[in-house]
């Protein structure tokens, strides 16, 4: 009887780890993959936002923005140079062809935030919302990484590199 109990308890407490380990999410035709953002370095005021999107469909799609209740403001991001100097840059949207694999990632794009309203702690996840053009809007989790990570907890295993 022991056992059997054991056995269920082991059995319902894998069930309750998988959506925390999954860490993706869908909006028809678009899937979302490890959301994350680095941990604050002191009293910073800005952030940024990491993940990957997969559109599986045949239709083209794109991110046209994004909002969180840990920052005042939330807009999509790249870098780019100018005469030798890396600059961030904010973009209208990030196009998402059929089939194609878009990494948000440091030093590319990124989801920026702005006045952030406390400080992102290592550990904790706090919600984000995405807009696509067509999709429509999905709240997902933001995973905090160590300030030092260049791809998240999960990186390669996400298929970040």
């Amino acid at each position: 009887m022991l056992v059997r109990i054991l056995s269920a308890l082991f059995v319902v407490a894998a069930a309750l780890a998988l959506p925390a380990a999954a860490h993706e999410y869908k909006l028809g035709d678009l899937e979302i993959v490890h959301p994350w953002a680095r941990a604050s370095a002191g009293e910073a005021k800005n952030g940024a936002v990491y993940l990957e999107i997969v559109n599986k469909g045949d239709t083209a799609d794109r991110l046209i923005g994004a909002a969180t209740s840990a920052a005042e403001h939330a807009e999509l991001h790249t870098h780019i140079s100018e005469n030798g100097i890396m600059k961030m840059r904010p973009v209208e949207a990030i196009d998402i062809a059929p089939g194609e694999h878009i990494v948000l990632k440091p030093g590319g794009l990124h989801v920026m935030l702005m006045g952030l309203k406390g400080t992102l702690v290592e550990g904790v996840m706090f919600p984000i919302t995405l807009v696509f053009e067509k999709a429509g809007s999905i709240e997902v989790e933001a995973e905090v990484a160590s300030v030092a990570t260049m791809h998240g907890k999960h990186g390669e295993g996400a298929g970040m590199q």
